[in-house]
Parts: structure tokens; C-alpha cells; sequence
């Protein structure tokens, strides 16, 4: 930021001199016009010239040549043209040199103050900030998403109306797993720039996984603002497809998942949405688009979940429970969420590639995973004091057909 403001006013430097340049030339231009109204002899020609001009006209009404009127109308209009000219010749008296000179350095403040302010108002300083924070973090080996996330808060505190502060928090914080503070910063991002179609369907999307892969009242409405102003937009019909799936609904998945693929730039979700097309069919009992039936939910998880004995009864049997597979860093976001309620526990079930949360973070990306389940007596995503939990580290990801790992919801968050 310090040499951007050595660059302007490296810049203002030319625009200040133009201002001070003509000071240095004032005493010479005021003694060269001093002395050429000194030595200006017009007034004396044009006497002159009214004389000769008069003698001639005496001259003819001696001749004969004109009459007396004619004479006295002559020299009346000589007279008259001598006081023209004459008044013409009057000039004010000569200023000093030194006048105005304090205009210039208030015009100078003036022209320095107000590119400051333009600046301020039409500039970029605060993008160059965030991307020098950017910077900052990842040139420094310590560097980590939270530490980014630290710095751009700060930024968000001291520039809360740039949108691009937030649209930067957003998928840090998702893909730490921070989804409420996920959606306060989506939500202040849409604040700033509008309810456009996009920003509408990552919202839709990202309440429709941390409830679950449940079309709740809340995401029902994110989704029907965003199709009446976008019919096509290809993430919102991403989650009708994923929903229609998860019941069952495989055709109405696949119609879904074709019209978001041809409204999608880019290759890597496109290719997501092929698989699970594939994958409906399959369901179907249709061939797959193309002939060939490759397509596979990918590596996954065979879990079996249960409740330790000790904290039955606490909570009502339509409690939701999250199950949660995650990298054994916790660098990713989750890489598969499933839903159950207490009522069907003990339980079994698979985690694959249906269970992503997005095709950027997904149970191939890893060897090992670390199983985390939570009953949730609020149906938040994030924990809260009463929820129950358990979890297991270490778990394999590969072949889904074996004995399930078990995981015992055995603790209580303080």
C-alpha cells in the first residue's frame, strides 16, 4: 500500500509543477509588459495620423472641393475615431508580480486532498488489501486456512461494505466446516450485491447440506426465488437432482441433473452430475448414457451406528443424527454427510460419492477418514451443549461390501 501511494504521487508531482511553473516566469513577464507599455508610441501615431488626416480635409474645403458642411461632418467623424482608439489604448495599472501567489498552494492542497478523496470513493484500495493479506499468508510457511480466515475478519471489520471480503470468507468457511458462519457472510454478500441468481443457489445449496440433504421451508424459498429469476441455473437444479435421488426419484434426478449440466462452465461438477446420471439409470435399470455402464459411487464407507445404552431416552426418536466423514487433518471440508434420526438407530449404511458435499471434496480424495456422529437435539448443524456424539478415527476408505465400522455415540457436548 505504501508504494501505491508513492505511485500517485509520483504521479501528482508533473500536475504540481504545471501549477508552480508559471511563479518562477511572474517578474519576467511583469517587467516585459511594464516595459512595453513604457515604450508603446500608438497614441502619438494616431495623433499624428489624425493630424495629416485633418490638414487634408482643410486642404480641399480650400480647393473648393467641399463644402463647409461636408468638412465639419468629415472632421467630426476624424475626432470620433481619435477617441476610439484612444480608449481602446487604456490599460489598467500592472499588478504586482507577487499577486496570487497563495492561490497556488491552496490550489495545489486542493488538487492533492481531492485525488486522495477520489481515490477513496472510486478506487481499489481495499481489493489491494485483501490481496495482500493473501499473499501475506501463503508466502509464510506457518500460513493455514484459519489464520487467512483471521486476517480477512479483520479486513471485514475495517471494510464491511466490500463484497469482496466476503465472497472470499464464504468458502473458507465452508470448507472448514464453519456452516452458519458460512451463511452470515453469503448472506451479507447478497446484502451488498443483491439477490442475484447465483448468490440465491450457493445459499440454497449450502442450507440444503448442513440440513441434511433436506428440502426445508427455508431452502424451498431460496429455491423458487432463484429459479423465477433463473430458470437454468445449474446449481440450485444440482440440489433438486441430489433430493430427488436421496427419495428415490431417479428420473426426476436425472431431468435435474442434464438441464444444470448445460447451464455449468465448468467440467470437474459436470462430470459429477454424468456419474450420478449414470448411476440413476442404473437404478432404473436403464443403460447408461452411452453404452456403458462404468460409472460407480467411488470408494466409500460401510458404518454401522449406535447409541451407548447409558445415554438412551435423553432425546425423542425423531431427532435428527448427522453422520459426518472428514480427512484426518481436517483440512477438507466434509466429504460426506448422512442423516438418520435416533429412532433408527442401531443402523447401518454406506458413505460414498452420493454423500458429497460438493465435487471438489469427496471419500476418493482419501485413504482414511475420521467418522463423526452427533445427535442433535436443536437440528443445527454445528454442535451445540446436550447434542451426543461419538466418533472414530482412522476408518479405511475403499471397498463398502465388508463388515461395517462401528461407531458408538458414547459422550455428550459440554
Amino acid at each position: 500500500m505504501t508504494l501505491l501511494w508513492i505511485a500517485f504521487a509520483l504521479l501528482l508531482l508533473p500536475a504540481l509543477w504545471l501549477l508552480v511553473a508559471p511563479l518562477k516566469r511572474a517578474r519576467a513577464v511583469h517587467d516585459a509588459q511594464r516595459d512595453h507599455e513604457a515604450n508603446d508610441r500608438t497614441a502619438e501615431q494616431n495623433v499624428a495620423v489624425f493630424r495629416r488626416r485633418l490638414a487634408s480635409l482643410e486642404e480641399a474645403r480650400e480647393r473648393g472641393d467641399i463644402d463647409e458642411a461636408r468638412f465639419e461632418e468629415d472632421r467630426l467623424e476624424l475626432e470620433r475615431s481619435l477617441l476610439e482608439d484612444t480608449e481602446r489604448l487604456k490599460r489598467a495599472p500592472l499588478k504586482p508580480s507577487a499577486s496570487g501567489r497563495l492561490a497556488v498552494p491552496v490550489v495545489m492542497l486542493a488538487l492533492v486532498v481531492a485525488s486522495a478523496l477520489w481515490y477513496q470513493h472510486e478506487g481499489a484500495e481495499g481489493d489491494l488489501a485483501l490481496m495482500g493479506v493473501r499473499q501475506e499468508v501463503m508466502s509464510d510457511p506457518q500460513g493455514s486456512p484459519e489464520m487467512l480466515i483471521e486476517r480477512l475478519e479483520e479486513q471485514a471489520a475495517r471494510q464491511p461494505e466490500n463484497p469482496n471480503v466476503w465472497s472470499m470468507l464464504f468458502p473458507l468457511y465452508r470448507d472448514s466446516g464453519q456452516g452458519d458462519r458460512a451463511i452470515d457472510a453469503l448472506e451479507r454478500l447478497i446484502e451488498i450485491e443483491g439477490r442475484h441468481p447465483q448468490l440465491l443457489a450457493q445459499l440454497a445449496q449450502i442450507e440444503f447440506f448442513i440440513a441434511g440433504r433436506r428440502l426445508t421451508e427455508r431452502v424451498q424459498s431460496l429455491v423458487d426465488e432463484t429459479l423465477e429469476k433463473d430458470a437454468s441455473e445449474p446449481t440450485v437444479l444440482g440440489l433438486l437432482g441430489i433430493e430427488a435421488f436421496d427419495r428415490g426419484a431417479y428420473q426426476e434426478a436425472i431431468d435435474h441433473w442434464r438441464r444444470a449440466i448445460a447451464g455449468m462452465n465448468d467440467p470437474g461438477s459436470a462430470d459429477a452430475l454424468r456419474q450420478g446420471i449414470q448411476i440413476a439409470q442404473q437404478r432404473l435399470g436403464q443403460a447408461p448414457e452411452g453404452g456403458v455402464a462404468t460409472a460407480s459411487q467411488g470408494p466409500g464407507i460401510h458404518a454401522r451406528v449406535r447409541l451407548d445404552e447409558a445415554l438412551a431416552g435423553r432425546h425423542d426418536a425423531d431427532t435428527p443424527v448427522f453422520v459426518v466423514a472428514r480427512d484426518m487433518a481436517g483440512e477438507l471440508p466434509p466429504l460426506a454427510v448422512a442423516r438418520l434420526t435416533l429412532g433408527e438407530l442401531p443402523a447401518d449404511l454406506v458413505l460414498d460419492g452420493r454423500h458429497a458435499m460438493s465435487p471438489q471434496a469427496s471419500l476418493a480424495q482419501v485413504e482414511q477418514a475420521r467418522l463423526v456422529v452427533r445427535v442433535s437435539a436443536g437440528g443445527q448443524a454445528e454442535p451445540q451443549p446436550g447434542d451426543m456424539f461419538g466418533q472414530r478415527a482412522g476408518v479405511a476408505v475403499g471397498e463398502t461390501a465388508g463388515e461395517p465400522v462401528e461407531v458408538v455415540i458414547d459422550s455428550v457436548v459440554e
